[in-house]
């Protein structure tokens, strides 16, 4: 199991000291040193006022804010969870793409979903009712265009007669494409044109709310992870080479909260269910308390799970 921290800007009241240049950069250390795998951002860049009032959150651009935490890291893996494809022109989000992977010597992964704000669609200028069509294209851009000299293809947003894209990533073929959402969708598309899945351990109410299907338990975990593997095998691919990713009730954390054992509990239940990652969340109400938080969790979960593992 690996470890992604997900910025608590993705939480409401996350304080602005946490997103600005110096906490940013001690947050993205921290992280690292803290032995966490991957620092994430989420992406809303338009959404309603009225979504926000009603639980909603602040985001940064995901991969300008990953630029930034690569240059002040060395080894952590930066994630976009989620950039909403469907938003950008797939030519221009694999130049993005590219570049990032590139100034971060290879350490990006794409987490990518399909998005579910109406209203943010429509802000955007974008067709919520297809937005299905748009991300399933846009995933097939960011393949071809990465793995061919040149691309040539027409979609809903883009006609491309022999369009390259240089320098590309440093990651062969790309930079890794991990898609998210709990629906049968989404895992069908990480078996057939990605690298991974991350799902949402959550709600009936959550997954109305994000336009998802519910996945309550790691036992449904375990029945949707068969799926995929059956999906990827039936593409013709190895099921055992797609990571799956988690993010659940027992993500968030604070310091000093809770004993190692229960959250060993759950790791090893989501880990036999199919797990390779599990996302965290730290509080956001004061730099201090999100730096003690990784501080925590790294000291007393992921030393102590590793530990473990490496004696058996």
């Amino acid at each position: 199991m690996r470890f992604t921290v997900e910025h608590p800007i993705g939480k409401p009241g996350c304080v602005p000291e946490l997103y600005g240049p110096e906490g940013l950069g001690a947050f993205a250390r921290a992280a690292e040193e803290a032995g966490f795998d991957a620092i994430a951002f989420t992406e809303h860049p338009a959404p309603s006022g009225k979504w926000l009032t009603s639980g909603g959150h602040a985001t940064l651009d995901p991969l300008d804010a990953l630029a930034y935490c690569a240059a002040v890291t060395d080894r952590l893996r930066l994630m976009t969870y989620l950039m909403v494809l469907p938003y950008h022109s797939p030519l221009m989000a694999a130049k993005r793409i590219a570049t990032v992977d590139r100034l971060s010597g290879g350490r990006l992964t794409i987490c990518a979903g399909g998005g579910y704000l109406r209203s943010e669609f429509n802000a955007l200028g974008v067709d919520f009712e297809r937005r299905g069509e748009l991300f399933d294209q846009a995933l097939d851009v960011l393949r071809d265009l990465w793995t061919d000299e040149s691309y040539t293809g027409e979609g809903l947003r883009y006609t491309a007669h022999g369009s390259v894209s240089t320098p590309g990533p440093v990651q062969v073929p790309h930079p890794p494409v991990w898609i998210g959402g709990n629906g049968r969708n989404a895992r069908r598309r990480a078996a057939r044109a990605a690298q991974g899945w991350s799902p949402l351990l959550n709600s009936a109410g959550m997954a109305a709310t994000t336009r998802t299907t519910a996945l309550s338990t790691p036992a449904d975990l375990a029945a949707a992870v068969a799926e995929l593997r059956h999906f990827a095998a039936e593409a013709g691919r190895d099921p055992s080479s797609l990571e799956v990713q988690v993010q659940t009730p027992h993500s968030d954390v604070r310091p000093g909260e809770g004993t190692y054992l229960p959250r060993r509990d759950h790791l090893e239940e989501l880990a036999d269910a199919g797990a390779t990652w599990f996302v965290v969340r730290v509080p956001g109400s004061s730099l201090d308390e999100a730096l003690r938080a990784l501080e925590y969790y790294g000291r007393e979960v992921i030393a102590k799970w590793r530990s473990e593992r490496s004696g058996r």
